[in-house]
């Protein structure tokens, strides 16, 4: 192997917290990168992202092009330490208190790409979690990772790394936009049939009372059963790491399938409440901190309890209550369209919430234009799932030096 220079993190680079503010600050201004923001994520969700008001943000609160986000705390471990590199600012860029900037001092010397993959990688929340899983961070600070040392190659080795596993990106990234796409093509017919009532035939239907003749209002409760999700036991490690996915909100961000899951719970674990199972096709809604993602179950589950899942009596609902549940911020007083408010959406009210419902013809006619969509949708995921686990194979590999380039 080639010699690798042994570098401490504080002497390459320069870190800095994010603005704290209260609600108060959310309005049109700066766009916010927050926790929630970053999933799996290489590059932030730029048009995803919340707003605040210029005025809070200090000259040095922005994102400068190759800046490196990390998540700093939050109540949920699993998000911290996470990171994703800042790749445009042509729309000004501030972040949150829960997060910390890494700004790398030489990027002739030290590549952001190659550091953006080192800090995903297993070596990394090996050292800053301090166990030998590494799974959860407890915390991060400033000095934590200032005082963090590992082996660099020269420039040249990493923009090599870099570009191999950034070649995978590139693919995961254009199935990602297809998958953009197809739902927006779902989301735009339904908007246009059963938001803006441009259906079929609706120059035939009369109006009452803001809603076509033979429509009516249904509570969630009416289209089957609602599951509010439950954790197992945590102290109880023979609970955790079979083959059973166990849906939280993180793995919920920026997909329809949650195919993957960070979380799997043992047979054991799973029966200690099995009672929360839900089997495939059931529609997963987020409901605490969090809320309005939206998810269809791949396979029989279970979810945390921040998630409500509706077991639908009828198949042929799927993508009519798929695509309504979507709208949920709408359908709840005191939600913010921006995502910046958050509320609680327990059982009860849940299952209380009215649902416009067209006549079953109509709905039929939906299931089967979207019926295509979301099968091509699920294509593609199962090609991003199979495109992340074999960089991510690579990755411990190429940053240990394993792997020469």
């Amino acid at each position: 192997m080639r010699e690798w220079n042994i570098v401490k993190l504080g002497d390459i680079a320069e870190f800095s917290n994010g603005i704290n503010f209260d609600k108060t600050a959310y309005a049109k201004g700066i766009r916010l990168i927050g926790v929630l923001n970053f999933g799996n994520r290489f590059f932030p969700p730029y048009e995803e992202l919340a707003e605040v008001k210029k005025e809070i943000v200090r000259q040095n609160d922005y994102l400068e092009k190759d800046d490196i986000v990390f998540v700093r705390s939050n109540g949920n471990k699993e998000l911290v330490g996470r990171c994703m590199l800042i790749d445009d600012v042509s729309i000004p860029l501030t972040y949150s208190g829960f997060c910390i900037r890494c700004r790398l001092i030489n990027k002739q010397e030290y590549n952001p790409i190659f550091f953006t993959y080192y800090f995903k990688s297993k070596l990394f929340r090996r050292a800053m979690s301090g166990t030998a899983v590494g799974a959860n961070i407890q915390n991060l600070s400033q000095g934590r990772l200032a005082s963090h040392t590992l082996k660099v190659p020269n420039y040249e080795t990493q923009i090599k790394i870099a570009d191999v596993l950034f070649s995978y990106e590139k693919y995961i990234d254009n199935n990602q936009k297809q998958i953009k796409l197809l739902e927006e093509a779902a989301q735009r017919l339904y908007k246009e049939w059963f938001v803006d009532l441009k259906f079929p035939g609706h120059e035939n239907v009369e109006i009452v009372d803001g809603v076509p003749e033979g429509w009516s209002f249904r509570p969630v409760s009416s289209f089957g059963e609602v599951v509010t999700g439950k954790t197992p036991s945590t102290s109880k490690s023979e609970y955790y790491g079979g083959g059973i996915p166990f849906v939280k909100i993180p793995d919920m961000h920026g997909v329809v399938f949650p195919i993957v899951t960070e979380t799997t719970l043992s047979k054991q674990g799973a029966t200690s409440q099995s009672n929360k199972f839900i089997p495939k096709n059931s529609i997963m809604v987020s409901c605490i901190a969090t809320v309005g993602l939206v998810n269809i179950a791949v396979a029989d589950c279970q979810t945390n309890q921040q998630i409500n899942s509706l077991i639908l009596k009828d198949q042929s609902n799927l993508y009519y209550m798929y695509a309504s549940m979507k709208r949920l911020k709408e359908l709840l007083d005191g939600v913010g369209s921006n995502g910046a408010t958050m509320t609680n959406v327990n059982k009860s009210k849940f299952e209380r919430i009215e649902i416009l419902y067209p006549d079953e013809e109509l709905v039929k006619r939906y299931q089967t234009f979207c019926t295509s969509i979301y099968d091509k949708i699920y294509g593609l995921s199962l090609v991003n799932m199979r495109l992340s686990e074999a960089r991510d194979r690579l990755l411990p590999k190429l940053m240990s030096g394993e792997i020469e380039l």
